[in-house]
């Protein structure tokens, strides 16, 4: 069995941000279910997020309307680097914000006085049809907001695999909820959202209950490994961007396989054929595993 073998798709800038929150000790997250009629990963559940639009680069623009300088920047998102310079730092949080609004109507930033009026409209709005490009811009640049770029944190870095018709190179913020606000789906490209904690969400997904896409999935069995919100606080100040995620994808007649790029065979030209699934080798909830299947409309997590 080979890699499904196509002229690779140039990627598309993209950001996700994950959204946290405490439970006493403990902590969830925040997942939206993307619309059946969607064009990428229709059905599933993922974090809040969407491609890096021209608006997003405007770099000069954005440097007077976020909480951050440059040598800020590189510090609290910089971390390792990860291949970016600090233009793309900033356009890229500035799209995981951006998106969040519009997804989950959860907007991070720091009002300067005035009423709040402007966002409540926007937030009202959003619900009924697509907020213009700009809205951001115009938002921050009447004066009374202010973009908390320091909310982000770095949390891995993915790029959709090769054989892929769509394809996007994503990075993962994670960040914890403000207060005062509430999560609510646009009811267009996502229709559902809930607050669930990792463990949860992973059962979920196994009973076909919480259908999640593969890097939601994988992130979520990360967040297993931080028992507490206290652990988790203390990650998200430290973390780096780490290896690029960039899976390779077989397609197989009834069902398709994921290897993770730490998968022992991920170099292999030629991959051993998977007949059963994860049949008894699926990964128990919380343990490493290297290859995702998918059948029957759920990704499902197992070892070679």
């Amino acid at each position: 069995m080979t890699e499904s073998n196509t002229s690779p798709v140039v990627p598309v800038r993209a950001s996700t941000l994950i959204l946290v929150r405490g439970e006493g000790e403990k902590f969830e997250v925040y997942l939206l279910k993307r619309s059946s009629r969607s064009g990428f990963m229709p059905g599933n559940y993922v974090f809040p997020g969407g491609v890096v639009d021209p608006e997003d680069r405007n770099v000069d623009f954005w440097q007077g309307h976020i909480d951050l300088d440059c040598a800020q920047v590189k510090s609290r998102l910089g971390w390792d680097g990860g291949g970016l310079n600090d233009e793309d730092v900033v356009s890229h949080g500035i799209a995981a914000i951006r998106e969040t609004f519009e997804e989950a109507g959860v907007l991070l930033a720091r009002q300067n006085g005035g009423t709040g009026r402007d966002l409540d409209n926007l937030r009202d709005q959003r619900l009924v049809v697509s907020l213009r490009k700009t809205w951001l811009q115009e938002l921050v640049g009447s004066g009374g907001w202010t973009v908390t770029l320091s909310a982000l944190a770095p949390w891995s870095h993915w790029i959709t695999p090769k054989a892929r018709s769509k394809r996007y190179d994503t990075r993962f913020f994670a960040a914890f909820m403000p207060e005062g606000q509430e999560c609510r789906p646009d009811n267009r490209e996502t229709t559902h959202g809930i607050w669930v904690s990792p463990e949860k969400a992973l059962r979920g997904n196994l009973k076909g209950e919480i259908p999640l896409s593969p890097p939601a999935l994988t992130t979520l069995h990360e967040f297993l490994g931080y028992p507490d919100i206290g652990g988790l606080k203390e990650e998200m100040k430290t973390r780096p961007w780490g290896e690029t995620r960039m899976p390779k994808f077989v397609r197989m007649p009834e069902a398709a396989l994921i290897l993770l790029p730490w998968d022992t065979h991920f170099h292999d030209q030629e991959i051993e054929a998977e007949t059963e699934g994860p049949g008894k080798r699926a990964a128990p909830l919380g343990k490493p595993f290297s290859r995702l299947w998918y059948s029957e409309g759920v990704w499902r997590p197992f070892n070679p």
